[in-house]
């Protein structure tokens, strides 16, 4: 299985930009679809944004559509994503996932590996 490692999380003021980076090590990132999912103090993981393996399938929440984009580039193993206009509601650790299909990411299925996470803390 591919491993992950999440970075690039941090401290960011409402209305403001990040960029988490999730490395991949073990196998070719190519061959997974990747996602990225939250988890808020107190709720349930839930899903935030997925790529296909060759990048052309995208899928996003409703919550963050227009200000989340993820892309990847398989060259260096590493999927992103950008996070703009962010709001205190995004506060959250993110944690990447690969799995078999951006479809099946979108409701949390078909998942093969998960990374630990990285802390995004939106003040306001």
């Amino acid at each position: 299985q591919v491993q992950l490692v999440e970075s690039g999380g941090g401290l960011v003021q409402a209305g403001g930009s990040l960029r988490l980076s999730c490395a991949a090590s073990g196998r070719t990132l190519m061959s997974y679809a990747m996602g990225w999912f939250r988890q808020a103090p107190e709720k349930e993981r839930e899903f935030v944004a997925a790529i296909s393996g060759d990048g052309i399938v995208e899928y996003y929440a409703d919550s963050v559509k227009g200000r989340f984009t993820i892309s990847r580039d398989n060259a260096k193993n590493t999927v992103y994503l950008q996070m703009n206009t962010l709001k205190p509601e995004d506060t959250a650790v993110y944690y990447c996932a690969s799995g078999q299909t951006a479809r099946a990411l979108k409701v949390a299925g078909g998942i093969y590996s998960w990374g630990k996470g990285t802390l995004v803390t939106v003040s306001s």
